[in-house]
């Protein structure tokens, strides 16, 4: 004869999983004439700040690795010799101001 089925396990909430909620919005404040896009979005003239100074984009942006990381060629505000190619994954957003 066949054993008897086991009774089912009852579902837990989520808070009881241990899983933690959702993270909200950022809270840093961003300046008015900032605008918040993904890299795909950069126009040429458009500035960015970062923690080594301002930046200006002078290439369109282009993918790789499958359209997973975006690349666009930038140069600096205060010395117009100085560029680089700088990347991101293409689902960040970068802050950015347009003229």
């Amino acid at each position: 004869m066949a054993r008897p089925r086991r009774p089912k396990k009852r579902e837990r909430g989520d808070a009881a999983a241990g899983q933690l909620p959702l993270p909200g919005p950022p809270t840093t404040p961003v300046p008015p004439a900032a605008t918040r896009v993904l890299p795909m979005q950069l126009r040429i003239g458009d500035r960015l700040v970062d923690e080594t100074g301002e930046w200006d984009v002078v290439g369109h942006p282009y993918t790789a690795n499958a359209g997973k990381n975006v690349h666009v060629r930038v140069r600096r505000v205060d010395q117009p010799d100085i560029t680089q190619i700088r990347s991101w994954g293409a689902h960040e957003r970068i802050t950015v101001s347009r003229a």
